[in-house]
């Protein structure tokens, strides 16, 4: 709002208000690399402002805790607007589950045109059928054990597991389902405002990116 406030003044009125911060859990490894991974190189080199929409995309997976075991979530995020453009949850870590989040981003998108998708360096992104389904794309590895390649989308999976996820404990994979639909599809994409956005949502900053087109 450009409200200029000291960080104690902040943490009075949410004392006042019954907020608290959540904790920000430390970077771990949790992916492997094949050999031929060590051939894949950086394209995007940690360029993450790209002009226009559709000219960067990057994709991750992330561990979701539910009673009855984890499941996974695979993201798919428009670099330009940090707009989730596709996403699935499944019960297990097979390259498949990639595909098709990779697809439905196609689908929405109506992709026609090369672009980089970036990912990091795990046996999913870097299968035969990976490469098959963006061979129109120019493919961007993180380095090695480097998660920063990687910012963006990596942030993104930390913000809705501390806004939304690690308020609950999912019974199931469905309830898991559920609050990871009513998060992206219900609140991120649409009202979640973001610095980067100039403090709008996804969906506001690519429609103002349209309006300049046509004016």
């Amino acid at each position: 709002m450009g409200e200029v406030v000291s960080e104690r003044l902040v943490g009075k009125i949410m004392r006042e208000h019954g907020l608290k911060a959540h904790y920000v859990k430390p970077w771990t490894k949790t992916t492997r690399n094949s050999d031929f991974s060590k051939k894949l190189t950086n394209v995007l080199q940690r360029d993450f402002s790209p002009s226009k929409p559709n000219s960067v995309w990057c994709t991750d997976i992330t561990y979701i805790w539910t009673k009855v075991g984890f499941v996974y979530l695979t993201s798919v995020m428009d670099l330009y607007s940090r707009k989730i453009i596709g996403w699935t949850l499944s019960l297990t870590l097979e390259a498949d589950e990639v595909l098709q989040c990779v697809k439905m981003a196609k689908s929405k998108r109506h992709m026609e045109q090369a672009i980089i998708i970036h990912s990091d360096r795990g046996s999913q992104y870097v299968s035969k059928h990976y490469r098959e389904l963006t061979d129109k794309m120019k493919l961007s590895y993180s380095d090695k054990a480097n998660p920063w390649d990687n910012a963006p989308i990596e942030a993104f999976h930390a913000l809705i597991k501390r806004e939304w996820i690690n308020r609950f404990i999912p019974e199931n994979y469905e309830e898991a389902y559920s609050l990871v639909f009513e998060y992206i599809e219900g609140f991120y994409n649409t009202e979640r405002i973001h610095s980067f956005c100039d403090y709008l949502s996804p969906n506001e900053y690519e429609q103002l990116f349209m309006k300049t087109l046509s004016a």
